[in-house]
């Protein structure tokens, strides 16, 4: 039997992780959220027990409780996920659906939100604390590393490689060996058919670069 879940978010994610969680038959034990207007209020009868810094709370990871974190804001994610392996010595745990398809040659990290109607081909590489929205593609021999968010019905063709940090934004495809660098953007709906270099920004068919 799996350990409860403390989820680490109680807004979007967290409902969803929520729910994915418990198509599992995985208990969450309850939400840590630092918004003090949700204090106290419950989700599908689940109680959102206080601030994501309560001691009480966070002692009982790794004893008693798995955890997970459900927030989009990559920085702050980051400073959780380090907080729960430097503190509490705990890696967070994936939340992945149901109808989410992984071929059996992927290779998938820790931490990780994916979601319903995802699709990762063979020997396709995921890191640890990505989030893959509903329907996107990981095509095969794709490599995503730590940190990435890849938009719903976004497209990762085939032998694409994403660096730590990038953000791919809903409905963009990466056509077959391109490189996405280290916290580059995206812009929803575009077509990358070169390179995007590290921090860079592009947007459209095909994806230019956006100038500040």
């Amino acid at each position: 039997m799996t350990n409860p879940i403390i989820v680490f978010g109680a807004k979007g994610l967290g409902k969803v992780a929520q729910e994915i969680f418990k198509s599992h038959d995985m208990v969450v034990y309850g939400f840590l959220e630092d918004d003090p207007e949700l204090h106290g209020q419950e989700i599908d009868f689940v109680s959102i027990l206080g601030n994501t810094d309560d001691q009480a709370f966070l002692k009982l990871i790794g004893h008693k409780c798995d955890a997970f974190v459900a927030h989009d804001d990559n920085a702050y994610r980051k400073s959780l996920v380090e907080m729960l392996i430097n503190r509490r010595k705990v890696m967070p745990i994936n939340a992945i659906h149901q109808q989410a398809t992984l071929a059996s040659s992927a290779q998938i990290g820790h931490g990780n939100f994916i979601s319903a109607g995802v699709q990762i081909g063979a020997y396709a590489s995921i890191g640890s604390h990505c989030l893959i929205h509903a329907k996107a593609l990981i095509d095969y021999e794709a490599q995503i590393a730590d940190f990435v968010q890849v938009g719903a019905g976004a497209t990762i063709n085939s032998g694409v490689k994403i660096a730590e940090e990038a953000f791919i934004g809903t409905g963009c495809t990466i056509v077959s060996g391109v490189s996405i660098g280290k916290k580059a953007r995206i812009g929803a709906g575009s077509v990358v058919i070169a390179d995007v270099k590290a921090g860079q920004t592009v947007f459209g068919n095909p994806a230019q670069a956006v100038k500040a």
